[in-house]
């Protein structure tokens, strides 16, 4: 038995947990060699890859499994990281438990790898780089929350709040609920309105982080920032999200990677029509949604990419103006990836662009 444990055949399902794992360690033959629950420190993650060198270690997506992934690679063993939610035998199970979700891993690990639909994390220096877009987003949604529930009440109140930008909001309201003489709803309005002034400075100060790291360590984000409505948040966290331009052989394939492309229902003579998938980054797709929204819109300059948006809606049809968009963030993608790879210089007219 100590023989199988050393071997490069062993195979080690941990179902991971915020105090402790559940681990069962398997033999190729299928044999359960040991089940256990260890803390979830590195310690005991270090003792666990001690005892079994060269294993394969497979472990569910989610908060720890970034970290936890990286010291065991550390340890010498082989690590897969499955996406439990495309795993049926684990998120639909009727038996559902920590114990029998480590077995359940340990014996697709065994099987084969590619039922688990392993995905790559990204490297600690680019999650660290990332802490700041997502801190500032976190921010701004606060801020947002904070200002439309101050509509709100005072909608409620027979007082319509002025429109205008987030960070000049403060200070408008405060001029309009004195010029209406309104001192009483004043008063009580300024601890919010305080507090979003001071979130407006943290997220400044956010984007002074960002551009910096963009300009110090990530030379591509500048080179994408071209395109326009590239701003510095949605070139640093496309590259960073990324990481490797090489890790698609075909630029293609990152629409699909984002979630941008149709889900696919198709049996016999039957193929439905889907909304996208929305897999891969939900955060990376929003910005660059919000990008082909820039784009597309009024103030979007002129170029192939805006006139592709405008052949997509001028087809007509229910809701076209949405699939246009969503369209054209699955173009700007490809496209960004292409610059990325190549290191070219965006041309607004090329007589075409890159295949999505």
């Amino acid at each position: 038995m100590k023989k199988d444990q050393t071997t490069p055949q062993t195979v080690i399902g941990i179902d991971l947990g915020d105090k402790k794992h559940a681990v069962c360690v398997m033999n190729q033959a299928g044999k359960i060699l040991r089940e256990t629950s260890i803390p979830n420190n590195a310690a005991s993650l270090k003792r666990l890859g001690g005892e079994f060198p060269a294993a394969l270690a497979v472990i569910e997506v989610g908060t720890h499994s970034p970290w936890i992934s990286r010291l065991l690679k550390d340890c010498g063993l082989t690590v897969l990281v499955a996406n439990a939610r495309k795993v049926k035998a684990i998120y639909a199970n009727t038996r559902k438990s920590d114990r029998l979700d480590a077995v359940i891993l340990a014996r697709l690990g065994r099987l084969d790898p590619e039922l688990l639909h392993p995905i790559e994390h990204n490297s600690e220096q680019a999650q660290r780089d990332l802490l700041p877009v997502k801190m500032r987003d976190t921010l701004v949604r606060q801020r947002t929350a904070s200002i439309t529930s101050l509509r709100g009440s005072m909608k409620s109140l027979g007082m319509r709040l002025p429109s205008c930008s987030s960070a000049s909001f403060p200070k408008q309201a405060r001029a309009m609920l004195g010029a209406e003489g309104r001192h009483d709803l004043l008063s009580i309005a300024e601890p919010l309105l305080l507090s979003i002034e001071c979130l407006s400075k943290q997220i400044v100060a956010y984007d002074k982080i960002i551009e910096e790291t963009a300009a110090e360590r990530y030379p591509a984000a500048a080179r994408l920032r071209e395109i326009p409505g590239v701003g510095p948040i949605t070139s640093l966290s496309f590259v960073l999200m990324i990481e490797n331009a090489d890790r698609f052989s075909d630029s293609r394939d990152v629409g699909a990677w984002l979630g941008l492309v149709p889900r696919r229902d198709q049996s016999g003579d039957s193929d439905k029509q889907m909304p996208i998938s929305k897999a891969g980054n939900r955060y990376l797709r929003r910005l660059l949604v919000q990008s082909a929204q820039y784009i597309l819109g009024h103030f979007g300059p002129d170029c192939d990419l805006k006139r592709y948006g405008h052949r997509i809606a001028a087809r007509g049809g229910k809701a076209a103006k949405k699939r246009a968009i969503i369209a054209m963030a699955r173009k700007l993608s490809v496209l960004m990836l292409a610059l990325w790879k190549q290191e070219g210089t965006y041309e607004p007219f090329r007589g075409g662009l890159p295949v999505a």
